[in-house]
C-alpha cells in the first residue's frame, strides 16, 4: 500500500529552484532514506512532506488525500529534527507531552503515552530529570519520544544524529532501527552520511542537484549503481576511479590494467570510459602495474592503503593485516568480475 507519493513535486524560492518534477512512492510502513550532499534538496523535500514548506508544483499524496494545503498539524506526521529544541525548564515527562497538553490530551491519557515511549527508549528512570542532565544521546531519545507520544502514521527525521559522536551515531542508528521495527510506522530519514543510509534503509534515494538519481535497496545500489555519482557517493571508502578506453574487445586502462570485455549496445569499440573499482577488489599482488604506497592504516584485523600509480592515488581495503610499508614498491591486482563501467562523458553506466 503506497503511504506517501510525491507526483511531479516541485520547490522553488522566487526564481531560485530547488527541485522540480519528483516522483517517488514509498509504501506503508517501509523505512525510506533520502541521502545526498548538502544542497541537493534532501531536508526541503522533507519539510514538504511536513508541512513546513510550501509545495511550488506538482502533488504531493499522504494515504489517498492530496495534502498540498493542508496544514502540517492536521497531517498526522511527526518530525524529529537535528535540534533536540527541548524545554530547558521542563522535566522529561513534560518536554514528551507538551503536545498532547496543547492538543487537550487528558492527564491520565497523558501519563500513558509517555510511559509507553519511555519504556520503548529506554528513559523510564529519567523521566523526572530536566534536559541539563543528559547526555546527548539521551536527549536525542527525548526528541524521538516526544514524536512517539502523538502516535502518527508516520515519523520524519532530518539529520537527528549529526550532533552526536561517533560511538554514539553507532549506537543511535541501531536504536532507531529497532523503534522502526517495533512500531512499524513509515519513516522517512534524511542524512548526508551514506554509512546512516546504508545500515539503515528498507529503500535509499539518492539525490544530487534537486533530482533523483536512483532508489533502491542498499545492496543494489553498492553494487549496481546507475552512474558514476552514485557508484561514488554509496560505498566507504570511496569508489576507484581509472580512465580507460574500450579497444578491441577488451578494456584497456591508462595505469596498465586491460581485460576482456563483451560488447553491447550500451558500449562500443573506441568508446572512451572511466573503469571503478571498489577499494575491497584491489589487492597487492605478484603481478600488475606497479605502484608505491604511500599511507598504511591499520582497522584492526584488516588495513586500508593508499598507494600511488603514476599521478594517481589508489584506495586498498584488506580484510587482514600485512608488513607493507610506506614507501615501498608494489604490484597491484584487480578482480575485474567486480569492475564497473562508466561513460567518460556522460558518467552513466554502462555495464
Amino acid at each position: 500500500m503506497k503511504h506517501i507519493i510525491l507526483d511531479g513535486l516541485g520547490k522553488a524560492y522566487g526564481a531560485v529552484e530547488i527541485f522540480r518534477d519528483l516522483n517517488l512512492e514509498i509504501e506503508q510502513g517501509e523505512f525510506v532514506v533520502l541521502v545526498g550532499p548538502s544542497g541537493c534538496g534532501k531536508s526541503t523535500l522533507l519539510r514538504l512532506i511536513a508541512g513546513l514548506e510550501d509545495i511550488t508544483s506538482g502533488n504531493l499524496l499522504i494515504g489517498d488525500e492530496r495534502v498540498n494545503n493542508k496544514p502540517a498539524k492536521q497531517r498526522d506526521i511527526a518530525m524529529v529534527f537535528q535540534s533536540y529544541a527541548l524545554y530547558p525548564h521542563m522535566k522529561v515527562a513534560d518536554n514528551m507531552s507538551f503536545a498532547l497538553r496543547l492538543s487537550k490530551v487528558s492527564k491520565a491519557e497523558r501519563a500513558r503515552r509517555v510511559e509507553e515511549a519511555a519504556d520503548i527508549l529506554g528513559l523510564t528512570e529519567l523521566l523526572d530529570r530536566l534536559p541539563r542532565d543528559l547526555s546527548g544521546g539521551q536527549r536525542q531519545r527525548v526528541a524521538m519520544g516526544r514524536a512517539i507520544v502523538r502516535d502518527p502514521q508516520a515519523f520524519l527525521f532530518d539529520e537527528p544524529l549529526s550532533n552526536l559522536d561517533a560511538k554514539l551515531r553507532h549506537k543511535m542508528r541501531g536504536e532507531i532501527r529497532k523503534l522502526h521495527q517495533r512500531l512499524g510506522r513509515t519513516m522517512v530519514y534524511v542524512t548526508h552520511d551514506q554509512t546512516e543510509a546504508m545500515t539503515m534503509a528498507d529503500r535509499i534515494v539518492v539525490m544530487h542537484g534537486g533530482r533523483i538519481e536512483q532508489v533502491g535497496a542498499p545492496r543494489d545500489l553498492y553494487g549496481d549503481p546507475d552512474n558514476l555519482f552514485v557508484a561514488g557517493f554509496i560505498g566507504t571508502p570511496e569508489i576507484n576511479r581509472f580512465p580507460g578506453r574500450i579497444e578491441g574487445g577488451s578494456v584497456q586502462l591508462e595505469c596498465g590494467v586491460s581485460f576482456p570485455m563483451d560488447l553491447t549496445s550500451n558500449i562500443r569499440a573506441g568508446s572512451e570510459i572511466i573503469c571503478g573499482f571498489r577499494p575491497q577488489h584491489v589487492s597487492i599482488a605478484s603481478e600488475g602495474p606497479n605502484a608505491e604506497v604511500t599511507l598504511v592504516e591499520p582497522t584492526g584485523e584488516g588495513q586500508e592503503m593508499l598507494v600511488r600509480v603514476g599521478s594517481q592515488e589508489v584506495t586498498i581495503v584488506a580484510n587482514e593485516q600485512s608488513d607493507v610499508r610506506i614507501g615501498q614498491q608494489v604490484k597491484l591486482g584487480f578482480d575485474t568480475s567486480k569492475a564497473l563501467i562508466f561513460d567518460s562523458a556522460t558518467h552513466d553506466r554502462t555495464r
